[in-house]
């Protein structure tokens, strides 16, 4: 009898402890059971003061969280965060993917959060979704119009669908509202977009001057104002805009890319190397990895040229795929994968992935001119000449692609328009690859 009265107090004090545990595991407060990212370390010494500033910022809004998973405003701080913090620091995958499950978890909650859907619309833009994001900036449209960042949304979204006259209307609405350094730098895009380089610098220095110097957003508009120069071939004044830059916000990775680009164009190619590879230990940015190739090639490091676009390959790919598994957490690269592949002489891949990108925006200059440029490499250049006419469209002046329209009407027979392509893209002496400007010159003189 004795060990009857044990057994069922052993199985009484077991289903006691199974029930705790149940209990525990489907009870236990919203809080704890949800996991909220972190802020990560920065690549290379990345100004540490404001790296230890946003993680203090981050971890103060997640303890917050922690307490009350419904606190809106710290969700929306906390996807600020790591927006900014995707931008300075280039990890974009991470940040995008952090950034994008906390809105979610907003308009669980809020359906018609005007700020968070606003945020969602950004950080669609930014996976390169960008049918996606201009859906997503409408439809905030219809909640609230008084709004300067949804006019920078529709300005963007509107842009890279290749809305030209959208985006001009909701840029005139974004300024109207409130001038500043995002409405004067999204102005000068526009601007430059339609052949107006001169003008495109002016609004640029407007964005420069509002702006907050060392800040991250202000620097990155005197780093565009530097590409500007560029264009207009006055190296002094865009190494000038880098160097302020740099002093501004020591090791920041666009300026030591602008010095990197001039001095690979002057043929400084251990300069350029330097600067590069100063770059890209501070920042994950692949733009910054491509041209690191680029510059390793034109100065005979083909090895290392050969690795690193193979490591950018990989990555893009990894981050295009994870569309696949989770078309919130992946990003569209193909646009880039198409150039990375032109850079390996890959050029049927070239083609799928420019194809890919045009397959999603079919009026976006930029992404018409990938294709044009990819067919040139193919040898193809009539099936060239329908992406090319639709890449001019707006009457930009951009000295690359008045090059590579010279080149292609050279190669259909038009030596008139040729010429007068190639003579205006050279103009000036703008900043252009080495190769592209060399082919120019030497089929400029022959026409």
């Amino acid at each position: 009898m004795k060990k009857n009265y044990w057994f069922i107090a052993l199985v009484g004090i077991f289903f006691i402890a199974v029930s705790f545990v149940v209990v525990r595991y489907t009870v236990k407060p919203e809080g704890e059971r949800i996991t909220w990212w972190p802020i990560e370390p920065r690549t290379g010494n990345n100004n540490a003061a404001e790296w230890n500033g946003a993680k203090q910022n981050a971890d103060r809004q997640i303890g917050k969280l922690k307490a009350n998973p419904k606190d809106t405003k710290a969700a929306l701080a906390l996807v600020n965060a790591f927006i900014a913090e995707g931008r300075i620091s280039g990890n974009i995958m991470y940040y995008d993917n952090a950034a994008m499950n906390t809105v979610k978890r907003i308009l669980a909650y809020e359906p018609e959060n005007f700020e968070a859907i606003l945020l969602k619309s950004l950080i669609e833009l930014s996976q390169h979704h960008f049918a996606e994001g201009l859906q997503t900036a409408k439809s905030a449209e219809k909640i609230g119009t008084n709004s300067a960042f949804l006019y920078g949304l529709l300005v963007d979204a509107n842009v890279e669908m290749g809305n030209y006259e959208d985006a001009l209307t909701a840029a005139d609405n974004m300024v109207s509202i409130r001038p500043d350094l995002r409405s004067y730098s999204r102005i000068a895009y526009l601007r430059e977009i339609h052949g107006d380089n001169k003008g495109a610098i002016d609004a640029m220095k407007l964005a420069v001057q509002a702006g907050l110097t060392g800040e991250e957003t202000t620097e990155w508009c005197r780093a565009q104002l530097g590409k500007l120069y560029e264009n207009e071939g006055n190296l002094f004044q865009a190494d000038l805009q880098y160097k302020l830059s740099l002093a501004a916000r020591p090791g920041y990775a666009n300026a030591l890319a602008g010095l990197g680009r001039i001095a690979a164009f002057n043929l400084k190619y251990d300069s350029a190397v330097y600067h590069y590879e100063q770059a890209n230990s501070l920042t994950d940015d692949i733009g910054v990895k491509q041209s690191l190739a680029m510059v390793y090639a034109s100065a005979g490091k083909n090895k290392e040229a050969d690795v690193l676009n193979e490591q950018v390959i990989t990555k893009m790919k990894k981050n295009s795929n994870a569309n696949e598994a989770s078309p919130d957490a992946g990003h569209y690269s193909d646009r880039e994968l198409a150039y990375a592949y032109v850079q390996n002489n890959d050029y049927d891949n070239a083609l799928k992935h420019a194809l890919l990108e045009y397959n999603r925006r079919p009026k976006n200059i930029d992404v018409n001119e990938t294709a044009a440029w990819v067919y040139y490499k193919r040898n193809d250049t009539k099936t060239a000449m329908p992406f090319l006419k639709t890449a001019l469209s707006t009457h930009s002046m951009k000295p690359q692609l008045l090059c590579l329209a010279g080149l292609l009407y050279a190669e259909n027979g038009d030596n008139e328009k040729a010429k007068t392509m190639l003579t205006l893209g050279l103009k000036n002496n703008p900043l252009l690859p080495t190769d592209l400007q060399q082919e120019s010159k030497t089929k400029l003189s022959t026409l």
